[in-house]
């Protein structure tokens, strides 16, 4: 066999393994994973006895083995050096190749992982190029060799200054791919804590007395895997108390999953809550998991569970009870582990006397039900709430107003409210909307809560007392902004002092209550 010969062989088997190489450094985005394989492959194309790729930590400034080939991991973990110290910290340094042809007979090789045993009785060799980003030197690729007397290693640099650059470009690829999933873990982990702190027991807005008995029952039940049913008309805040529970369990670092039961068809319903397996109906192209596999390990919140159809019932009262279930078109059973909680605003007794709703099922639902209260009896919340609201559509808006009128807290107080917590933050919003001014008044809320028919019996809205409060609102604007002086007042409202004197007796303002003392 010729020289040339035996170079064309070389050539072509190195050419092969940079084909290899780029497959391997292009194909995953684990460091340790794709340099080790890269190693192997230099075993087998260069004859390499031990070989190591190095990093520089950004953060200490030392060099270190990322991967070894041929040496053990304690080996490996005492491979460690400063930019500059001994053969491979040379050449970060330096940024230029060393070839060592016999590491016994170079003091400036430290043989720090003593892997090699005695180097005296050792003839290999040492080739060591830089791993660059740009003119900076990130690393160094170093393999051994057994001594050959007159070799030219000319060859086994180029080619292994060529495997550094392709390391240099993975590197650098992979370390971006994990700084960006570092960012977005971390950005998942920042909003799953926010949504946690949002929905815990303590931040749903209420002082009432009927309130506080129900966040007290879900203070207990929280923590358990108890069957949650929640009682109450539309509106009262039933999701939130849900998510309160969930985000107050031991199932928090899970998801909680929502199905509203009145929105699908009876067909879709049991494939979004089992999900179905491919073919198992006309279009199913792909296996999908259902409701109940998405909230694996955490809760389902099932809403409006009073408008679930025989069937679908009886498959859920299964799974209650078995801890398991079946994908459409599947024939294994799917094992699950999930907390169920439940939400409706029908009689469910009824509906059970009715034949609508199964006894069976009601009873393994209503294990610990909880009844929130209408808005209507829970009147000390409504001034909480609005003002919860009114701050929150501010902010989303980009509005600077500053409070309630006292007439327009009045008509909010008298409103009986039939949708509830709802339809208090609807109003609220539709109020900052239309609101210029930095006070929300009268004319800014709903025609149907300003009508005589939405104003209870006891309190009905007649003409006058409309205009009554309607001067009485704005008088206490211009006491406000006149710091309680009446004649700036009169001043403001193009009156009289007595006009303002006169009002002011009549509607039992105190504006003793406006004055700032200086």
């Amino acid at each position: 066999m010729t020289d040339k010969h035996y170079t064309q062989e070389q050539t072509l088997a190195e050419i092969t393994s940079l084909y290899e190489v780029t497959k391997v450094l292009a194909s995953s985005d684990d460091l340790q994973d794709c340099l080790s394989r890269v190693m192997a492959i230099l075993a087998d194309s260069k004859g390499m006895n031990h070989g190591t790729v190095s990093i520089v930590d950004p953060t200490t400034g030392h060099l270190e083995i990322e991967v070894a080939y041929g040496m053990t991991s304690d080996a490996r973990k005492r491979g460690k050096y400063q930019v500059g110290e001994g053969i491979t910290g040379r050449v970060v340094s330096s940024g230029s190749p060393i070839v060592v042809p016999q590491i016994s007979e170079e003091p400036l090789f430290l043989n720090r992982t003593q892997s090699r045993g005695d180097l005296k009785q050792k003839m290999v060799s040492f080739i060591c190029v830089p791993i660059k980003r740009g003119q900076r030197s990130i690393g160094a690729l170093s393999i051994d060799r057994e001594y050959q007397k007159g070799i030219d290693y000319d060859q086994d640099i180029q080619f292994l200054s060529v495997i550094s650059g392709l390391i240099s470009q993975a590197v650098t690829r992979i370390m971006a791919v994990n700084e960006e999933r570092k960012k977005l873990e971390q950005e998942n982990s920042f909003l799953k804590r926010e949504l946690g702190q949002k929905f815990q027991v303590e931040n749903i807005i209420s002082n009432s007395s009927r309130m506080q008995e129900v966040l007290e029952m879900v203070h207990r039940v929280a923590d358990s895997n108890a069957t949650v049913l929640l009682r109450g008309e539309s509106g009262t805040g039933k999701t939130l108390v849900a998510k309160a529970i969930h985000y107050g369990s031991k199932r928090v670092k899970a998801p909680i999953v929502t199905v509203n039961c009145s929105a699908l068809p009876e067909t879709l319903l049991e494939s979004e809550l089992f999900g179905y397996e491919k073919g198992a109906f006309t279009g199913a192209n792909v296996a999908k998991k259902g409701r109940f596999e998405q909230a694996e390990g955490g809760t389902l919140f099932l809403d409006e569970i009073g408008e679930l159809s025989q069937s679908v019932q009886v498959k859920l009262l299964n799974v209650i009870q078995e801890r398991e279930f079946q994908r459409l078109g599947g024939v294994k059973p799917v094992k699950c582990n999930v907390r169920l909680v439940t939400a409706t605003n029908k009689d469910l007794e009824k509906a059970v006397s009715e034949g609508s709703f199964r006894e069976d099922f009601y009873y393994r639902l209503n294990v610990f039900p909880v009844y929130l209260p209408p808005l209507r009896k829970r009147q000390t919340d409504i001034l909480l709430l609005a003002e919860h609201f009114l701050k929150e559509f501010c902010r989303e808006n980009d509005k600077n107003i500053s409070r309630i009128s006292t007439p327009a807290i009045d008509l909010l107080m008298q409103y009986h409210w039939p949708g509830n917590v709802r339809e208090l933050q609807n109003c609220l919003e539709r109020a900052v909307l239309i609101c210029d001014e930095d006070t929300i008044k009268i004319y800014h809320l709903p025609p149907s809560l300003q009508s005589a028919e939405s104003i209870s019996d006891r309190n009905p809205l007649s003409f006058a007392s409309a205009v009554e409060n309607f001067e009485k609102e704005m008088i206490i604007d211009a006491l406000k902004k006149s710091r309680g002086n009446q004649t700036r007042a009169a001043g403001l409202l193009d009156t009289s002092l007595r006009i303002i004197n006169y009002k002011i007796h009549k509607f039992g303002i105190d504006s003793r209550m406006y004055r700032v003392d200086s």
